[in-house]
């Protein structure tokens, strides 16, 4: 049974790794569109590069705040 639980596990880890890659893409479209909605509020035109740029960080430091819990190992009975 080692094998089989070697393979489950590797399977459940590339699931989770394209889901979290899929939901990294999904919240940076919404920060692009959440940053270009304020600046319009703000009546500021920035440049393209600059919107793109700061959704990156924004939806990154997101990324990275929410996964930051799950970071302790599991502890073994």
């Amino acid at each position: 049974m080692g094998v089989l639980d070697s393979f489950g596990t590797l399977a459940s880890a590339v699931i989770a790794a394209i889901v979290m890659l899929a939901f990294s893409i999904l919240s940076l479209f919404v920060m692009v569109f959440i940053v270009d909605v304020a600046a319009a509020i703000g009546n500021i035109s920035p440049a393209d590069d600059y919107v793109i740029l700061s959704a990156s960080i924004i939806a990154a430091a997101a990324i990275i705040a929410g996964s930051t819990g799950f970071a302790t190992p599991e502890e073994e009975a």
